[in-house]
């Protein structure tokens, strides 16, 4: 089964609590500036990911989902 990871850029304010509790170390902080002025955060190594949510539930401002990808099967 597949997973998309996102992340809000605009809604993250850059306060790294996420960075700090992936068992992966697979997020990092942006060079560029989102519209409210943060450095958000991004993902550095997507392909490491394991999608255990655990950025998702320690981010205070709920930027961060983790959604299964629907597979549309054509038949």
């Amino acid at each position: 089964m597949a997973y998309e990871h996102i992340v809000d850029k605009n809604r993250c304010k850059g306060c790294q609590l996420c960075v700090a509790v992936c068992p992966k170390t697979v997020l990092e902080m942006s060079d560029e500036v989102n519209t409210m002025g943060y450095f958000p955060v991004y993902q550095a190594r997507p392909e490491d990911c394991i999608h255990c949510t655990t950025c998702c539930i320690m981010c205070p401002d709920v930027a961060i989902t983790i959604k299964k990808v629907v597979e549309d099967k054509a038949e």
